[in-house]
C-alpha cells in the first residue's frame, strides 16, 4: 500500500523558516515527478512547487525565491524549505506524485487531477 506522509510543520512568526518533508513507502517514485500543493481556509487547492524525476523544478510566482524543494530519491523523500514565510502562507500543505503519462502530466503539473496519490498534509501556520 502506497503511503506519503509530511512532516515538519507548525507554528512560526513571519519571517522565519521550516522545513517540510514527505516521506513515501509503499513504491519508490525514483522515476516520477513530485509536488507539494496547499490548501489554505476558505480556498482550493493550489499548486506550490514540483521537482522533476530529473531534478527540474518549477515554482508557483508568489513563493519564487523563497521556496526550494528537493528530493532524495535513495530516501524516496521530497522535502520543502520555506524561507522568509508570510502570513499568507499559511496552510494545509500537501505532498503529491504526478501521474505516468510522459509529457502529457508534466505539462499540467500544476493541476490538482495530474496527480494520483496524495499524502493527508501538514499544516503551516505563520503569525504576523
Amino acid at each position: 500500500q502506497v503511503q506519503l506522509v509530511e512532516s515538519g510543520g507548525g507554528l512560526v512568526q513571519a519571517g522565519n523558516s521550516l522545513r517540510l518533508s514527505c516521506a513515501a513507502s509503499g513504491r519508490t517514485f525514483s522515476s516520477r515527478d513530485m509536488a507539494w500543493f496547499r490548501q489554505a481556509p476558505g480556498k482550493e487547492r493550489e499548486f506550490v512547487a514540483s521537482i522533476a524525476w530529473i531534478g527540474l523544478t518549477y515554482y508557483v510566482d508568489s513563493v519564487k525565491g523563497r521556496f526550494t524543494i528537493s528530493r532524495d530519491n535513495a530516501k524516496n523523500t521530497v522535502d520543502l524549505q520555506m524561507n522568509s514565510l508570510k502570513p499568507e502562507d499559511t496552510a494545509v500543505y500537501y505532498c503529491a506524485v504526478l501521474r505516468e503519462g510522459g509529457s502529457y502530466y508534466f505539462t499540467r503539473r500544476t493541476e490538482e487531477a495530474s496527480y494520483d496519490y496524495w499524502g493527508q498534509g501538514t499544516q503551516v501556520t505563520v503569525s504576523s
